[in-house]
């Protein structure tokens, strides 16, 4: 049972999730004032803050399972430090193929100073609206065959790339949980996971 207060969280953030997506389809002249309004009202009372996510390979075991997993997957219609931080677990358009996506950890953001354990390597500070990504499995070797592909290979990406958080994964029917992401991330999305996590629905959908 979901609690009142629960339900009050949830709804500021599904009014300023709705607000920010109808506002960037109105910068872009997509909609008009007019609409603008029916939009944010439309998505407020039908619309949901997670979709599923079926991600699959080695680059973030033990986070999601060598296998696979189906992750539920929190919404971010703009990405900026002060909604997603370093730490989580986020899925962004793959650098190589914006028709493709990859789930990795955001492990810098704009204004870190990133120093290369290769000598070789000049220090360098990422510049606004870039971050820096990394697979979670450290057996991995970013620069032989590709293995991670992460930006120890494809370099800083645009936050602008990412397009939500991994709140929960769904590795078997009997195997799964929330996923470890910022403690600022996890608390944001306590009363998302809360309202529209569906267990039956993500092992329904699950594809191993």
């Amino acid at each position: 049972m979901v609690s009142l207060s629960t339900w009050c969280r949830y709804l500021v953030h599904k009014i300023e999730y709705s607000f920010t997506l109808g506002w960037k389809s109105y910068k872009r002249g997509q909609i008009s004032d007019r609409e603008l309004q029916d939009a944010v009202w439309k998505n407020v009372f039908q619309g949901k803050l997670t979709y599923l996510h079926w991600s699959k390979g080695e680059a973030m075991a033990p986070t999601i399972g060598e296998q696979g997993g189906t992750l539920l997957v929190r919404k971010i219609p703009s990405a900026d430090p002060g909604r997603v931080f370093v730490g989580d677990v986020i899925v962004m358009k793959d650098p190589d193929d914006s028709d493709n996506y990859l789930v990795r950890r955001l492990a810098a953001t704009e204004g870190y100073e990133m120093v290369s354990k290769d000598e070789k390597d000049e220090p360098f500070v990422l510049e606004k609206d870039q971050c820096w990504v990394l697979a979670d499995n450290e057996k991995l070797k970013p620069k032989v065959l590709n293995e991670a592909k992460d930006s120890r290979l494809f370099g800083p990406v645009p936050m602008t790339g990412i397009v939500g958080r991994v709140i929960y994964c769904l590795r078997t029917a009997v195997d799964h949980g929330p996923v470890q992401n910022s403690h600022y991330g996890m608390r944001k999305d306590s009363p998302v996971l809360e309202v529209e996590l569906d267990v039956d629905d993500m092992v329904k959908n699950h594809k191993s």
